[in-house]
């Protein structure tokens, strides 16, 4: 059978952007795996840096790397999860789901051409080449994170390795609306879109996203991806009318049950 061009030009553009959504969101510990990357960034407030990711699609799906990742969670006295992007073939999530491993956090992962995104600078919108203290504090207040979570989300953030930008939209000198961005390989991955609930629906976060999208495209990016869970209606939305209309690939997260 010949190989579709097309598919494999989409597949590549969705390992790419699974590549670097890692990077852009790293772990504070990580084991390398069978083709796997196992993060470990206990009480963090995500489940991508407390999970099993696949590196690329020939990665191990076998029963015994199951039991490896497994051991090794469960060393650290974490529950086994791991993350299944749509670009695996299905042997591994039903393998996990024979195990009684649990199906959570459906999430698409999307894509835009930097041509068709409003890359458009707002002096109102402050970028910072690193989290201060307000921006951190604004960010564990509008995601509700505990300290433990704000904790282990500062030491995930200062962990970036990539250029990034962290952006903040204050009104009436009170942080409204943030997210960071950083680039990889000419792709700008967005993390940590946030308003205030308070000034939801008033354009904030479209101000902050094409202020970080000028950055990017000033940097050599020529495109923009991120992560939104499926059933945001709501965000899905706001992203697709800011230009980030592809989307790339799926994943959800298999859960490991009690032990008993």
């Amino acid at each position: 059978m010949r190989c579709n061009p097309f598919h494999q030009h989409a597949n590549a553009l969705a390992w790419r952007v699974e590549e670097a959504e890692l990077s852009a969101f790293p772990s504070v510990r990580e084991v390398v795996l069978g083709g796997w990357v196992l993060r470990f960034s206990e009480g963090g407030p995500r489940r991508a840096a407390n999970s099993a990711n696949p590196l690329h699609p020939a990665c191990d799906d076998s029963e015994l790397l199951i039991d490896n990742v497994e051991a090794l969670y469960r060393r650290r006295g974490a529950t086994p999860l791991f993350r299944i992007p749509s670009l695996l073939p299905p042997t591994l999530d039903q393998r996990l789901a024979g195990r009684g491993y649990g199906d959570e956090g459906e999430s698409c992962a999307i894509w835009g051409a930097m041509a068709g995104i409003p890359a458009t600078p707002d002096p109102a919108v402050r970028l910072l080449s690193a989290p201060s203290a307000r921006w951190f504090a604004a960010m564990a207040a509008l995601q509700g994170h505990t300290p433990l979570q704000a904790a282990v989300y500062r030491r995930i953030l200062r962990a970036i390795a990539l250029p990034a930008r962290f952006a903040l939209l204050a009104l009436d000198g009170r942080p409204a609306a943030l997210a960071y961005a950083a680039l990889q390989d000419r792709l700008l991955v967005y993390e940590s879109v946030i308003t205030d609930r308070a000034q939801r629906r008033r354009g904030l976060a479209r101000r902050v996203l094409a202020t970080l999208a000028a950055w990017g495209r000033d940097n050599g990016a020529d495109s923009a991806c991120l992560a939104v869970e499926a059933a945001n209606t709501p965000a899905r939305t706001l992203y697709e009318s800011f230009g980030l209309t592809t989307e790339v690939s799926r994943y959800h997260y298999r859960r490991a049950p009690a032990e008993r």
